[in-house]
């Protein structure tokens, strides 16, 4: 095989070893444009650099916030133990700025950013007793540019998510709506994409994220880990310490079937996504209370049911937006016409009399042609 691979060129008449290699580089450039035209239809490439970058935002703005709070506890070290929040603590430091010009007509904009009275009088209380050195109005000047770069940092996070949401609703509204935006953003940025998290087993989803601790207890024969990212959904931490493992399975299941369903489905839906989500709750409740819950079979036909209705009240909704545009363009086509037979027939008077009258005289002649009985035929005599 690798002789004729070899001698290919030799072999075959017309096909010399540069056509060989153009065609080998044309088949290359067409897999791989082909390769990304799939990945931007399914778009998952942006879900993975928006969860990368939400990562890198979360590491970000809790150091710049450590390091806000220690430049301006030089000044005023009272304000970070009634205010122990990041985003506020920046937009109080923003307003502040000179702990010595707070006054009683500052209060309202203080409970206005704290949204708490007590907090506010609390922040005044300790400005005027405060232990803090005096600082340079220069030195003030930078960090209050550098509090207004958290607090920017930070509004662009939550936009972010805001984006990850609706990307996450269009791409897998399942996977989505059973483990959450950011934990599922995290299973497709660690898989590689889409396609490959539809492909892994339930096994190696339960697993995902903890390759490390796997390989670990293999090499030292112990217990393998029973979660990886999924342990950051909201199941495993309500379950009990002896039914985590489980859990975490059943989890992994369904994970998967949500992933494959938004992968090789046409029509993107929340059904299913919903209906694994109570599947999950419904497990939790039967490891607590013992109460057995609804078949899988069921509830899939169930869930299909839904989609299925779901399909024809948007082919509805579709059909009467084109009935809808196709009358208007009509009724836009009529009005042009309209107004077209009305110049017509504006008619003087008169002359609608004449026409009428005339109308009368055909119709009388029609009426006396129809009355008129028809003639008998003559009959032939015998002699001729």
């Amino acid at each position: 095989m690798r002789g004729i691979r070899h001698h290919f060129h030799n072999l075959i008449n017309g096909f010399t070893l540069k056509s060989s290699g153009t065609a080998q580089l044309g088949l290359g450039h067409s897999y791989s444009r082909a390769k990304i035209k799939f990945n931007v239809h399914r778009a998952d490439n942006m879900i993975i650099q928006s969860i990368a970058l939400l990562d890198q935002l979360d590491k970000d703005i809790n150091t710049f916030s450590m390091r806000i709070r220690e430049w301006y506890s030089y000044h005023f070290p009272e304000l970070v133990k009634v205010v122990p929040e990041n985003y506020t603590y920046a937009k109080l430091v923003k307003l502040i700025k000179n702990r010595k010009d707070l006054t009683e007509e500052s209060l309202d904009s203080l409970e206005e950013i704290t949204m708490d009275s007590g907090k506010a009088q609390a922040i005044l209380s300790a400005a005027r007793s405060s232990m803090g050195m005096d600082i340079n109005p220069i030195d003030l000047l930078n960090i209050e540019m550098f509090a207004s770069r958290v607090i920017s940092l930070t509004e662009y996070r939550k936009q972010l998510s805001e984006y990850l949401k609706s990307k996450m609703s269009d791409v897998a509204p399942n996977l989505g709506q059973l483990i959450g935006e950011q934990v599922g953003a995290r299973l497709i940025a660690h898989a590689g994409s889409l396609t490959n998290l539809a492909k892994y087993p339930a096994s190696t989803v339960q697993i995902l994220g903890a390759e490390k601790a796997l390989f670990r207890a293999l090499k030292t024969r112990g217990n393998t880990p029973k979660y990886g990212l999924l342990f950051h959904t909201t199941f495993i931490g309500r379950a009990g310490t002896k039914n985590k493992g489980r859990i975490s399975r059943y989890l992994a299941n369904k994970c998967s079937i949500a992933s494959r369903i938004d992968c090789f489905t046409e029509v993107p839906s929340q059904v299913f996504g919903e209906k694994l989500r109570q599947q999950v709750e419904d497990r939790l409740k039967f490891y607590e209370t013992g109460e057995a819950p609804k078949k899988n079979i069921d509830v899939m036909k169930e869930a299909i049911e839904e989609v299925h209705q779901l399909n024809a009240a948007q082919k509805k909704k579709k059909k009467k937006k084109k009935t809808a545009s196709e009358a208007l363009s009509n009724g836009d086509e009529t009005n042009a016409n309209g107004s077209l037979n009305a110049d017509e027939d504006h008619v003087p008077k008169k002359k609608k009399k004449k026409r009428n009258i005339e109308e009368s005289v055909d119709n009388a002649e029609i009426d006396t042609s129809v009355s008129e009985p028809p003639k008998k035929k003559k009959k032939k005599n015998k002699s001729e």
